[in-house]
């Protein structure tokens, strides 16, 4: 490692631990060290990279539990074979995670169990590894928080709450209807987040049929504005990987029935 590459890592990995009176010592002395004392100079860079891969570890573990992910999934084990339907190339593009960085939004559309919420939490993983703050939760439950915000008169911190992350996932909506105080919460969240942060939603209901979800197509109206004025809308099309698996298990059964009376 040249002298220029050790003084580079060695600023890098100061920087990084936030420690910057450290950082301008080492620009000032450290010819100094290299010419008197190399071995020592290259120590401290391993030291110091040893600290910074122990920070970083420490950081992703705080950013996981903060993200309140149900299960970890990640997009590599993603069954693309099993979904031909899927627009593959937009789901790595979604993978580079630019639109956090445009604060834009994700709409995964389709019937439940064709994969929506796999690739929300790897999409989501993925931004907790780049360093992001991502939040999970379901349609159901955000609303079921903010009414009880409400009562106990906490509104807004929990608006400022969900307004924080990086990337907000929101998960099964339209499996129940949010109507009234709920859909009011839901308009507010996403009102507040409107080109501040990004939304990853799943839905297993179409676009057209929001009115239905909220009782009120005019708050559909207002959500779907917000939404979709900077957003990627992902369709998915295909069968339920559960329901596929329940078939497959069905076919084993008969088999194992029909050879077992076929033998006797």
């Amino acid at each position: 490692m040249t002298k220029d590459s050790v003084y580079q890592q060695l600023r890098g990995h100061l920087s990084y631990l936030g420690l910057q009176r450290a950082a301008e010592v080492v620009a000032s002395h450290l010819e100094d060290a290299q010419r008197d004392h190399p071995s020592f100079t290259a120590f401290l860079e391993r030291l110091l990279a040893e600290e910074v891969e122990s920070t970083e570890k420490r950081r992703l573990k705080g950013r996981l539990r903060f993200s309140h992910f149900p299960v970890v999934k990640r997009l590599t084990d993603f069954d693309f074979d099993a979904q031909p339907g899927i627009d593959r190339q937009m789901v790595e593009e979604l993978a580079t995670l630019r639109f956090i960085e445009e604060k834009a939004n994700v709409l995964l559309v389709g019937r439940p169990g064709v994969g929506k919420t796999h690739i929300a939490l790897g999409l989501g993983y993925l931004a907790i590894e780049a360093g992001y703050r991502v939040y999970y939760t379901t349609a159901a439950d955000l609303a079921a928080r903010c009414r009880r915000a409400a009562l106990e008169g906490r509104w807004a911190t929990t608006m400022r709450f969900f307004n924080g992350p990086s990337l907000l996932i929101c998960d099964e909506l339209g499996y129940l209807p949010l109507a009234g105080d709920a859909a009011s919460a839901f308009f507010q969240v996403v009102a507040r987040r409107y080109e501040h942060g990004s939304i990853l939603l799943t839905t297993n209901r179409s676009i057209a049929s929001w009115s239905e979800i909220f009782e009120d197509s005019v708050v559909a109206v207002a959500i779907l504005d917000r939404l979709l004025h900077h957003a990627t809308v992902l369709s998915i099309d295909g069968d339920s990987y559960r329901m596929r698996a329940h078939r497959e298990r069905l076919a084993e059964v008969r088999k194992g029935v029909v050879a077992g009376t076929i033998s006797e």
